[in-house]
């Protein structure tokens, strides 16, 4: 199971370990939860409005779209619809590109199939070659993260419709594209019509700041997301997120506003590292992962210690002495490097 660290309502200091947006959320946002009347919240919540809009924002028709309680549920439903066994031989496979989000593994293992590692390049390219290697005629799923995390780093269009024409038949490749706001417009939605074995996952937990309402959203051929739809709770998206959604999409200049930050912030890091002589890699994502060497879990603790929670990534694949670090709002940005370059300093 991943560890998701100490109960939040135990910081009590700058929340850069966990991809979160640090401004919170729109002002809209709180506006129409305010609004939200006693028998709205008693009766089960309508769909066809919240469905509406997030489809206008994909463009793409509602019918290419489902709406989960995060997209960790998107993820365990489309775990649970592949990952049938093969045969009476064995399980059914899902390739994993390493480092990789924990739930990927966690979710195939759990709906009884197995997890394929693909060891990770050192630079973090993506491996194709690899990836496609590890195809076999049990192969029902490939996760593909674009960008990565934790390493920020990015797969082509290419890349992904490669890998869909190799599986067998009965196979889709899961396009986890949680951090896609952030990497300038770039996302596989508009190819989900030449390639209906791919399915593309998104969140508004990161640029939107809806985290703590939970809510995600599969985007697929309607053939293949048909499938997924049963494995999804009847619902499981609340109605404050119902509400929260459409008010979030509504406020443009709050998104824009926000991703300018978060490269305004991860331009801050880069220069930061290049002073401390850190090596780190340009992402495409609201986080950046640096290496300090050896001593990173006393960085991550010591930086902690001063109220900046940073993340120890040391123990990923090809991760050894690496940290990730939350960019979002600039002057949080600011603050945390401060601590993190005292930091490092010291363990140095």
């Amino acid at each position: 199971m991943p560890d998701y660290d100490k109960p939040p309502e135990l910081y009590d200091g700058l929340r850069l370990h966990q991809n979160e947006n640090t401004a919170g959320c729109s002002p809209r946002v709180i506006a129409a939860l305010a609004k939200l009347r006693p028998d709205e919240i008693s009766v089960y919540p309508p769909y066809s409005r919240a469905i509406e809009s997030c489809a206008r924002h994909f463009r793409v028709p509602s019918s290419w779209l489902a709406l989960t309680n995060g997209l960790d549920e998107g993820i365990m439903a489309a775990a649970i619809t592949f990952m049938r066994r093969v045969d009476d031989a064995g399980a059914a496979e899902a390739i994993v590109p390493q480092p990789a989000f924990e739930i990927f593994e966690f979710d195939t293992v759990v709906a009884g199939g197995r997890a394929v590692r693909v060891a990770p390049r050192p630079d973090f390219a993506f491996p194709l070659a690899e990836v496609i290697g590890a195809v076999t005629e049990r192969t029902r799923m490939v996760f593909v993260t674009n960008p990565n995390n934790p390493t920020g780093t990015s797969a082509a269009v290419e890349d992904v419709k490669d890998i869909a024409r190799r599986l067998p038949p009965g196979g889709i490749v899961f396009v986890d594209e949680a951090y896609a706001d952030f990497a300038h417009g770039r996302t596989f939605i508009p190819h989900l019509e030449s390639v209906p074995n791919v399915v593309v996952g998104r969140t508004f937990a990161k640029a939107y700041g809806l985290a703590g309402l939970r809510l995600g959203a599969l985007i697929g051929a309607p053939a293949t997301l048909d499938s997924i739809r049963p494995a999804i709770g009847v619902y499981s998206v609340n109605v404050a997120a119902v509400v929260a959604i459409e008010a979030a999409l509504e406020d443009a200049a709050f998104i824009q506003d926000y991703v300018r930050q978060v490269e305004e912030s991860k331009a801050l890091v880069y220069a930061a590292c290049d002073r401390l002589g850190l090596h780190y890699w340009r992402s495409d994502a609201n986080f950046v992962l640096v290496r300090v060497g050896p001593g990173a879990p006393r960085v991550v603790a010591e930086a902690a210690a001063k109220g900046i929670y940073l993340r120890d990534r040391s123990n990923e694949p090809g991760c050894a002495g690496c940290i990730r670090i939350t960019t979002g709002i600039v002057d949080h940005t600011r603050k945390g490097l401060a601590v993190l370059e005292e930091v490092v300093c010291v363990a140095r």
